[in-house]
């Protein structure tokens, strides 16, 4: 199955290097496939990233080559940190980027949970 070609499988990203503890992380869940930890450049009261554990860069590339126990346990992993941050009452919001034009910076999955504040539309019309 393709992976991603947009953008290619980095094994030294920050995520990658956090999954091996070379760099700390603020974790707040881990299980067998998902570790969630809070950003480090918050970008609202509540920020926290959740990363599959398997190198995986974008949804497209998870869903083609990820078995379907780890795709379920990284959706239930996104579930859990939300209803754990207490979020579901007051809402959040996911954002997952995905190649060039959604300015992924990370070529690891991630989803972006935010909440903590209204968010306001979904994209701005520039």
């Amino acid at each position: 199955m393709p992976i991603d070609a947009t953008l290619p499988y980095d094994t030294d990203n920050i995520f990658a290097r956090i999954l091996r503890n070379e760099i700390p992380a603020r974790t707040v869940y881990e299980d067998d496939y998902a570790l969630a930890f809070h950003d480090i450049n918050p970008q609202a009261p509540t920020h926290i990233l959740v990363i599959p554990k398997g190198a995986y860069v974008s949804w497209d590339d998870f869903s083609a080559r990820a078995n379907d126990a780890e795709i379920a346990g990284f959706v239930r992993a996104v579930g859990h940190v939300a209803r754990a941050a207490g979020l579901v009452e007051p809402g959040y919001r996911l954002l997952a980027n995905a190649g060039p034009d959604s300015h992924q910076e990370v070529p690891h999955l991630h989803v972006h949970v935010f909440a903590g504040r209204p968010l306001g539309p979904m994209l701005s019309k520039t």
